[in-house]
């Protein structure tokens, strides 16, 4: 239930985001929320479904809660993303934030922590025993997959999911600003390429992305440090995140800088995700082959 679920939502947010380059104005900000509110929708759904409502209640506190907190700071401060407004075009305000800001925080804050707890040895052995707790190999955070200590497991679990987040933004603000949907009203220093955008705007979103990651694990309890079959939809959301961006942002928005730059920081997270469901298949498959069945006479001519 939970995958048919969680997959049927990625199907609607997939085509959405392929609809995005072929509208303009009005269309394309009105689906752009809509993307956002199927984002969100898709990672507070699978938390709940998959983990239960500790997990769902302690991103919705972290990721959409304490993003509604930093933003509101943000608006009225400066501090930590720079002096930058909101148009109108998002929808309603609270504080000078558009509603749907921190859904979008909390949309790929899942993924991004699944996708660092599965390469920081997280994953289950066997998709039956993803839950136990038992002697598998990689079912839980007390096995650090390669004999490191559990602080240093916690350090790299962290480090990994706050990137894995925080480089979204390398894409993100750059379309966004492209489309008017908010802009910063000084720029002393920009990266190269992605003008109108400070580079404090990037540090914010490292540093709020650190804060968020340290919080969601205590907050959400054991069930959120550990990943299982149930999981594929969040880990092909992250991937089609990052593969999509770039093929958007190099082809169809005319946005190369941040094609690059987005490419270069999200591959800190995604390509290790990617190689390692590649090895796994390829374990899967060798295992299968291991157990089919001799076949005298046929097997022997190979």
């Amino acid at each position: 239930m939970t995958r048919r679920i969680s997959w049927t939502l990625l199907a609607v947010l997939v085509l959405a985001q392929i609809c995005y380059p072929l509208t303009t104005g009005a269309t394309r900000a009105g689906l752009t929320v809509a993307t956002v509110v199927l984002g969100w929708l898709l990672s507070v759904g699978h938390a709940l479904l998959s983990r239960g409502p500790r997990v769902a209640a302690a991103l919705v506190a972290v990721a959409t809660g304490g993003g509604f907190a930093i933003e509101a700071i943000g608006v009225a401060t400066g501090v930590p993303f720079g002096s930058y407004d909101y148009s109108g075009e998002l929808g309603p305000k609270l504080a000078g934030v558009p509603l749907i800001i921190p859904l979008a925080w909390t949309w790929m804050a899942w993924p991004a922590w699944l996708a660092a707890v599965r390469l920081t040895g997280g994953a289950s052995q066997a998709d039956d025993d993803a839950n136990s707790s038992g002697a598998t190999n990689g079912g839980g955070a007390s096995r650090t997959g390669r004999g490191g200590s559990a602080a240093g497991l916690w350090v790299r679990r962290i480090a990994l999911a706050t990137v894995g987040l925080a480089a979204w933004d390398l894409f993100l603000d750059p379309q966004m600003v492209a489309e008017g949907y908010w802009r910063w009203r000084d720029v002393t220093a920009a990266l190269p390429g992605l003008a109108g955008i400070p580079v404090s705007n990037y540090l914010g979103w490292l540093l709020f992305a650190v804060l968020m990651m340290s919080a969601l694990r205590p907050l959400a309890g054991p069930a959120a440090a550990h990943t299982d079959r149930r999981d594929a939809p969040m880990v092909a959301l992250y991937l089609w995140t990052y593969f999509s961006s770039i093929l958007a942002h190099a082809v169809f928005l005319d946005l190369p800088a941040s094609a690059l730059w987005g490419a270069a920081g999200m591959s800190v997270t995604a390509v290790p995700l990617a190689v390692t469901l590649v090895r796994a298949r390829r374990g899967r498959d060798s295992r299968r082959e291991d157990h089919q069945p001799h076949r005298p006479g046929v097997d022997a001519t190979r």
